[in-house]
């Protein structure tokens, strides 16, 4: 091992020699919670607030930490706090600070709780607050997706099964698709926050303490529904962080598929829509490029989402109660999931009201397809044909429409009943883009007064939230 220097931990009574100088940067955390300064700060005035209800801390004393505490606060704030990396943690560093600051007083800080209930319920509280910035950003995207839905509810564009092109369907509908995608993420999110919002504050080390706390008075200050119930998983309970990964995990795999189809619609090959060039960069060597940045990038960040939900699931796979060492690698992954997250969230969310449609491509692109063979073949049902002989008959007006770079709605009448003398005029009716997409007038269905209605209940959901 590489030399030793003595150093004093606030733990260090039971020990005789100075940790390893390696072995204090290999299990320091401050590096990277130090970010959770807020939280701790938050939880600890709550806890000494209890402790002075309760008859441990005197009013002056809790004066004291307060006083102490707002001091820290204002320093973190102003970057003026010095981060030790020999007090391992935010914790250890904020009660070492307040301890230099207020005297003894501020050893008694920490009477009645143990560093894994502190970190417990400091990742607690700092998760809850940024799904809280996510559901807002989140809601954000939402409400600028269902507008340009509204905004297109008649815009005709190819729907694709296999990337072929099947049937036709408005931009409007297409994009209520995704919108529908990101609901099922919110409503996600918030059961997740729902179980996580309880406070693990007062379990202690993991048996509880002999001290009278009120752990539902510390619970209510610091906003949880409740205290958790048993003290051994409340410090080694890892499950919130784990479904919040899994939240984000199929979040981005929603936001990667609407960007694969951002990429498509803005590559030459489709001009469906042309983004901002406030979204875009060019290149280095092509001067005509205007490559789709955004859209990569946040299709590419899955990967390091869904890794670190396997780390998660991994870190937690073989743990014993109660609280292990294991668990210190639990906020890397998860802050930067956090972090992941809110930035791909503000990216689409600033970007996608901005999309411009190009209509007529998307209409051109849909005419091309044979788009509406579905719909010559219900209409010969509608008349009595048998499906499978409609399907066939439609096949072979398909052929013919290949063979002679037509389309069906091109093929004039005669020709139509070439392949079936029960096609009449009003044929016509179906084979046109705008008719076939106003025939599914139901529920769910792509009829533009249907996409209108449904991005109005859309946006009335999204409203009704309660403000993050």
């Amino acid at each position: 091992m590489s030399e030793q220097q003595d150093t004093s931990k606030l733990w260090g009574g039971r020990f005789t020699e100075a940790t390893d100088s390696f072995v204090q940067r290999f299990t320091a955390s401050v590096g990277f919670d130090q970010r959770m300064a807020e939280e701790d700060i938050a939880g600890s005035l709550a806890h000494a607030a209890m402790l002075c209800k309760v008859g441990v801390l005197s009013d002056s004393e809790l004066a004291e930490i307060q006083q102490g505490l707002a001091q820290i606060r204002q320093e973190i704030a102003e970057g003026s706090f010095s981060w030790s990396i020999e007090l391992e943690d935010v914790h250890m560093n904020i009660e070492a600070r307040l301890t230099e600051l207020i005297g003894i007083t501020g050893k008694k800080l920490h009477t009645g709780r143990s560093r894994n209930d502190q970190v417990a319920t400091d990742i607690r509280l700092h998760l809850r607050n940024a799904i809280d910035h996510i559901a807002s950003e989140l809601s954000r995207l939402q409400l600028g997706t269902i507008g340009l839905a509204a905004d297109n509810s008649d815009t005709v564009m190819p729907g694709f099964t296999h990337l072929q092109t099947a049937q036709p369907v408005s931009f409007g509908h297409h994009l209520l698709a995704w919108n529908e995608m990101l609901e099922r993420d919110y409503g996600r999110l918030m059961d997740c926050r729902e179980r996580m919002n309880q406070s693990p504050l007062g379990a202690a080390a993991l048996a509880g303490t002999t001290y009278p706390i009120d752990r539902q008075l510390t619970a209510t200050a610091l906003g949880f529904d409740k205290a958790t119930e048993n003290s051994l998983d409340s410090v080694s309970d890892r499950d919130f962080a784990i479904e919040f990964c899994a939240f984000a995990a199929l979040l981005l795999t929603h936001l990667s598929r609407m960007s694969e189809e951002l990429v498509l619609w803005t590559s030459a090959q489709f001009n469906f829509i042309e983004l901002p060039d406030r979204f875009c960069t060019g290149s280095s060597i092509m001067p005509q490029k205007k490559n789709p940045d955004v859209p990569e990038l946040v299709r590419g960040k899955v990967g390091r989402v869904n890794g670190h939900l396997i780390a998660l699931l991994t870190l937690m796979k073989s743990q014993p109660l109660a609280y292990n060492k294991d668990n210190q690698e639990d906020k890397e992954p998860l802050f930067d999931t956090i972090d992941t997250v809110l930035d791909c969230l503000r990216a689409f969310a600033d970007m996608v009201p901005a999309i411009r449609p190009n209509k007529e491509a998307m209409r051109e692109a849909a005419r091309r397809g044979f788009s509406t063979a579905t719909d010559l073949a219900d209409y010969l049902v509608r008349g009595g044909m048998p499906f499978r002989d409609a399907h066939e008959v439609v096949g072979k007006a398909v052929a013919h429409g290949v063979a002679n770079g037509i389309d069906l709605a091109e093929m004039d009448l005669a020709t139509l009943q070439g392949f079936s003398k029960q096609i009449q005029a009003d044929v016509f009716d179906v084979l046109t883009l705008e008719g076939s997409i106003a025939a599914r007038d139901h529920l769910g269905g792509t009829a533009p007064a249907q996409v209108l209605a449904a991005a109005e209940r859309a946006k009335q959901r999204v409203n009704a939230r309660p403000a993050s």
